[in-house]
């Protein structure tokens, strides 16, 4: 049996793993927070939804993803005038000034996932 595929994936999950790690230490965010400032500092006024489907999570899981960082303050939730129940979420001052000190060089990439970085 030849489970060369299984074992490659199993090591960029753990370089994964290890890279979150990182992330939380240097800036106190998990990989899909760090993944939604991405995202937003990309893409601006998301709905929940969008967001959902641009960071392949279910719509609870971003929609905890985006409670977390709207408590944090790196998040802004903007209600639509025309209809109440329609928001869009971009990000704020604060969001846009942690990306900011965000420097790729400072950040430990594991070798299994510099291959899929630039």
């Amino acid at each position: 049996m030849d489970t060369h595929c299984i074992c490659e994936i199993r090591r960029i999950y753990r370089a994964i793993g290890a890279f979150e790690a990182e992330l939380e230490k240097l800036l106190g965010l998990n990989i899909n927070e760090a993944m939604l400032l991405c995202l937003l500092s990309e893409k601006k006024n998301l709905a929940a939804g969008n967001i959902s489907a641009e960071l392949g999570l279910t719509c609870s899981n971003a929609s905890k993803v985006i409670a977390s960082m709207e408590k944090s303050g790196l998040v802004l939730r903007k209600i639509s005038k025309q209809d109440g129940r329609s928001m869009t979420f971009s990000l704020s001052k604060k969001g846009t000034a942690l990306l900011d000190k965000v420097h790729c060089d400072s950040i430990q990439v594991p070798d299994e996932l510099r291959r899929f970085v630039s």
